[in-house]
């Protein structure tokens, strides 16, 4: 049987990732003027998160680490989007990496398709579908192809310390 996270590992580590993807989304921002959007590397900390703790810390990680990102840095319009998009972004692909350990790509993959289409849709029913269009292609497709690289960081994190393998399989720090 599969051992389970005890309450406190999970809080802390959703914890500690939505700081840490809150800080990927707000150090770097590149402002899309066709939308007022911007680009930033929150799908970068939100796929590690979620390939590395699973599919619940990646869901709370990502939606409240980009919400609060959008809330300090004056897009506060775009947090509750933010939060459907990044925080289903981290929970298909935590669950996809969590079922199949070796499919981290088509885990990323899922996951970021899930992010463009709801900025698509929030954006287009919340603000202007020309804007939703811009910043699609604009920004969201090269944040999405940036996601890969938490993928290449959850092997140089498990290179340096290999028991961060198991976190995502529901194992203890006690157990590994």
């Amino acid at each position: 049987m599969q051992a389970r996270m005890s309450p406190t590992y999970s809080i802390a580590a959703a914890a500690i990732m939505t700081a840490i993807v809150a800080v990927f989304t707000y150090v770097i921002q590149v402002r899309n003027p066709a939308s007022g959007g911007y680009f930033n590397l929150s799908d970068v900390a939100v796929i590690f998160s979620a390939i590395t703790f699973g599919p619940w810390i990646g869901l709370v990680s990502g939606g409240l680490g980009t919400a609060i990102a959008d809330l300090i840095s004056g897009y506060a319009p775009f947090a509750p989007i933010s939060f459907v998009a990044h925080g289903g972004e981290g929970l298909l692909a935590g669950f996809i990496a969590l079922q199949r350990p070796s499919w981290l790509v088509p885990a990323w993959l899922v996951g970021v398709v899930w992010m463009m289409l709801a900025y698509l849709v929030g954006e287009g029913v919340f603000f202007a579908w020309s804007d939703a269009i811009a910043d699609l292609l604009g920004s969201n497709w090269i944040q999405a192809l940036a996601g890969l690289l938490g993928i290449a960081l959850y092997f140089a994190v498990r290179a340096a310390y290999p028991p961060i393998g198991e976190l995502r399989l529901g194992r203890t720090w006690k157990e590994i």
